[in-house]
């Protein structure tokens, strides 16, 4: 994990759940080639969950963050994916999104590279099963707009919503990660996972029903 506060926290919530677990918790960045090399050469693992990405969408679109979002989300997933092989790591597991479906934006388009990318090396490669995972937005995740539409709020406002016909698939926390690791268990081959998210949600009438849940009332501010 890069960020070290991210790493604390869920080392610390893995060992309140089971206290005799032993774990290695290592700040890391994926584009650290060498020192990724040297982390599979030490723990020999056997599978890589890979869900390093900068996915902020606004953030990423910006002509200064370009570059860094395809370097990492693109480049950092081909080296790891290459050190797996190299390393004979039974499975890996690249963690896309639903934003990679006729990408619009950097962010969908950085994941589509490395979806396709994923696929290639898989074809290359007898040791690797390389497998991509899709989902939507993970309800209070650190790139959710759940968390921000709550903060929005908190400050009175205004809740901005980028475009009123915007939709997104939601899941749990919980629920995304039982089903990136199930799609890992009973994956036979390589390819993209589509996993079964429910009925999509428009953002424009999440941000209205959050607005009332907290008891205040929703008033259009001219296209916002």
């Amino acid at each position: 994990e890069i960020s070290e506060f991210s790493l604390f926290s869920i080392t610390q919530e893995i060992k309140e759940i089971h206290p005799s677990i032993d774990i290695e918790s290592i700040i890391a960045d994926i584009k650290d080639v060498e020192k990724c090399d040297a982390i599979m050469k030490k723990f020999s693992p056997d599978i890589i969950y890979h869900a390093a990405a900068y996915k902020h969408v606004p953030i990423l679109e910006d002509e200064n963050n370009i570059k860094v979002s395809i370097e990492n989300n693109f480049l950092g997933t081909v080296e790891l994916a290459k050190l797996a092989i190299k390393h004979q790591v039974p499975k890996f597991v690249f963690v896309s999104t639903d934003k990679a479906v006729r990408p619009s934006n950097i962010m969908g388009a950085s994941k589509r590279m490395a979806e396709i990318y994923m696929q290639i090396l898989s074809a290359s490669s007898d040791s690797t099963m390389i497998s991509s995972v899709r989902f939507g937005n993970v309800i209070d995740s650190s790139g959710s707009v759940i968390p921000i539409f709550r903060k929005q709020i908190k400050s009175g406002g205004p809740v901005t919503v980028t475009h009123p016909e915007m939709v997104r698939y939601f899941m749990t926390i919980g629920e995304a990660a039982y089903l990136v690791i199930m799609a890992s268990i009973i994956a036979k081959k390589t390819g993209v996972f589509l996993l079964k998210m429910g009925d999509p949600v428009k953002i424009f009438d999440l941000a209205k029903r959050m607005i009332a849940l907290s008891g205040n009332e929703y008033k259009s501010i001219g296209n916002k």
